[in-house]
C-alpha cells in the first residue's frame, strides 16, 4: 500500500504541529542521504585506495552521531508537546527507531573506511573486489529504497527491500567462502583478505539495517508491527 503524504503532514487544523512532522519527516531523510554518501565514499575509498577519502568517512562519524541525537530530541519534543496519536504517533515512534539504524549504517561505513585506509597504506588485497562491488551495489540499493520508501509511505517498496535481504545474505556467504578458500591456499595474503572480509560483513549488516527500516515503514503505514513475522504473512498484510 501507498498512502497519500497528506494522511500525515498537513493535515492537522494545528500549523505548528504541520511542521513539526513535516520537520521530523526531512529530518530523517537529511541523516539518511547523509549516511547512504557515507558508504559510498567508503566503497569508492576502499577501491580507489584512497585514503584521504577514507580519512574523511571517518570524521564525519561524528556528524552523523549529532544527527541521531538530535532528532531523538525532536521525536521527543513532539510528543510531550503535541500529543500525537494513530499514525501521527506511528511515525514518531518509527523515526525514533528508524535513526538508530541509520546511525549503525554510518558506523559499518565507518569500519569500511577503516579497512580501505589500512589496504591503502598495505597494498590492495589479491581477492576480493568483485564480490565487495557487487554485495555494496546491492545494499545501496537497499538503502535507498528503504529510504523512498519512507518518503513515500510506500509498504510494498519497503516489503521488497526486505525480501532483498536474504539473496544479500546469500552473497555474502558465497563472498566469505571464495575468499575463506583462497586465503587457505595462499597463506600471504591472509591480512589483506581479513580486511575484505570485514568490509563484507559491513556491508551484510548494512543490508540487514535497510531491513528494520523497511519494517518500520510497514508499521508506520499499515499499523501492525511485523518485525519477527515471516515475510509471507507480511505480504498478506501488505497486499490487503
Amino acid at each position: 500500500m501507498k498512502k497519500d503524504n497528506n494522511s500525515v503532514y498537513g493535515g492537522h487544523t494545528s500549523h505548528e504541529f504541520n511542521e513539526d512532522l513535516a520537520s521530523l519527516n526531512a529530518d530523517f531523510l537529511k541523516m539518511g542521504y547523509m549516511v547512504r554518501d557515507q558508504l559510498t565514499n567508503a566503497i569508492a575509498a576502499l577501491m580507489d585506495g584512497d585514503g584521504f577519502r577514507a580519512d574523511e568517512v571517518r570524521n564525519n562519524d561524528k556528524i552523523v552521531d549529532k544527527l541521531e541525537l538530535e532528532i531523538d530530541d525532536e521525536a521527543v519534543r513532539i510528543i510531550a508537546r503535541r500529543q500525537p496519536a494513530a499514525i501521527d504517533l506511528r511515525l514518531v515512534i518509527a523515526v525514533m527507531k528508524m535513526v538508530a539504524d541509520l546511525e549503525r549504517v554510518g558506523d559499518e561505513a565507518k569500519k569500511i573506511a577503516k579497512s580501505a585506509l589500512a589496504l591503502s597504506e598495505e597494498g590492495q588485497a589479491p581477492r576480493g573486489y568483485v564480490e565487495v562491488r557487487h554485495i555494496s551495489n546491492h545494499v545501496l540499493e537497499m538503502l535507498n529504497d528503504a529510504l523512498d520508501a519512507f518518503a513515500r509511505l510506500d509498504s510494498e517498496l519497503a516489503l521488497r527491500v526486505m525480501k532483498e535481504d536474504k539473496i544479500v545474505d546469500e552473497e555474502y556467504k558465497a563472498a566469505t567462502r571464495s575468499l575463506l578458500t583462497f586465503m587457505m591456499e595462499d597463506t600471504r595474503n591472509i591480512s589483506r583478505c581479513m580486511s575484505v572480509m570485514w568490509v563484507l560483513r559491513a556491508l551484510e549488516r548494512v543490508g540487514d539495517h535497510a531491513c528494520n527500516i523497511s519494517e518500520h515503514v510497514i508499521f508506520m503505514v499499515e499499523g501492525e508491527d511485523i518485525r519477527h513475522t515471516p515475510v509471507e504473512d507480511t505480504e498478506k498484510l501488505v497486499g490487503r
